[in-house]
């Protein structure tokens, strides 16, 4: 968005009438005070661009400026690449000989960024955290703080002597913990083709080398992604929230798996709705057995005093 031509400055105050109501004008330079007119400043320093956009797409096409910091890059995106485009600024073929000459200066550029020993861990890091959140489909805000959570862990030394991608995986865990994105520590240790005891493993040292508090997990968040995979309508979605926000409420749901909570409410609302899914179904779908989707069935059951149709 371009700057508009006035603008309120309520950090300086009139000389003459003690007003703060001051107004800057970008078109002549002055600031004024709108209450006795008086000029206070002229030939103000217009520190915006010098180019307007009206658009999103023409902002991004004039701005000079790189992409912001990130965590999730080793160097955290400060330092410069050199493309593998082989074709100069008019579309143009390159020679032999340049194409080879840029090959080098790739190559040398690439050493000069990664000179250490922390330096080529967080590249093998953050690239696996990479690949995992894809895979995942974890969000980008989520993958910062997983980094940050990484490189917490390298300044402390825990990475040493243990797997890079083990400490990747549990930050990456731990970080939808935090932010209570419905993630298990099954799908991620799937994912990183890590055993899910090194991953458990490392997530422990985490949180007992780093402090770090996680929440309570809630059933609530796993229901729409169970309902999701199994094709559950929004109404019974919503009459399972009801039935585990009851369960809440007579504390019917301490101490219990998140997971086979919701997948259990999921499946006493579908038998509300007439909707046919089995219990094989949610359980598959919610990464548990058969047998713990039951006995929270039961529990829920006799807890709440649902009655439910033959």
């Amino acid at each position: 968005m371009t700057k508009s031509k006035t603008q309120q400055r309520s950090t300086d105050k009139c000389p003459e009438c003690s007003s703060t109501n001051l107004v800057h004008d970008y078109d002549t330079g002055e600031t004024i005070c709108s209450g006795c007119g008086l000029v206070l400043r002229e030939q103000m320093m217009d520190k915006g661009p010098e180019w307007r956009a009206f658009t999103q797409e023409e902002k991004a096409s004039r701005s000079r400026v790189g992409i912001p910091t990130s965590y999730s890059v080793h160097d955290k995106g400060l330092s410069t690449a050199i493309g593998r485009v082989d074709r100069d600024a008019f579309g143009r073929k390159l020679p032999l000989s340049t194409r080879l000459q840029m090959w080098r200066l790739r190559k040398w550029q690439i050493r000069s960024r990664v000179h250490s020993s922390v330096d080529r861990n967080l590249a093998q890091a953050m690239a696996e955290l990479d690949r995992l959140a894809d895979k995942v489909y974890a969000p980008g805000p989520v993958k910062e703080k997983a980094a940050v959570i990484y490189r917490k862990a390298l300044d402390k030394g825990l990475v040493r002597g243990r797997s890079i991608a083990a400490i990747a995986a549990a930050a990456l865990y731990a970080a939808c913990r935090r932010s209570e994105t419905p993630r298990t520590l099954r799908e991620i240790a799937d994912a990183s083709l890590v055993d899910k005891k090194d991953v458990a493993r490392c997530y422990r040292l985490l949180l007992r080398e780093l402090n770090i508090r996680m929440p309570i997990a809630d059933p609530l968040t796993y229901i729409s992604k169970i309902a999701e995979r199994t094709g559950i309508s929004g109404q019974t979605q919503g009459i399972a929230i009801k039935i585990l926000g009851e369960a809440k409420r007579k504390r019917a749901a301490s101490g219990k798996d998140p997971m086979g909570l919701a997948a259990a409410a999921l499946y006493i609302a579908c038998l509300q709705r007439n909707e046919k899914k089995t219990q094989k179904d949610i359980a598959e779908a919610a990464g548990v057995t058969e047998v713990t989707v039951r006995n929270r069935y039961k529990s829920l059951k006799r807890n709440l005093g649902i009655k439910l149709p033959d």
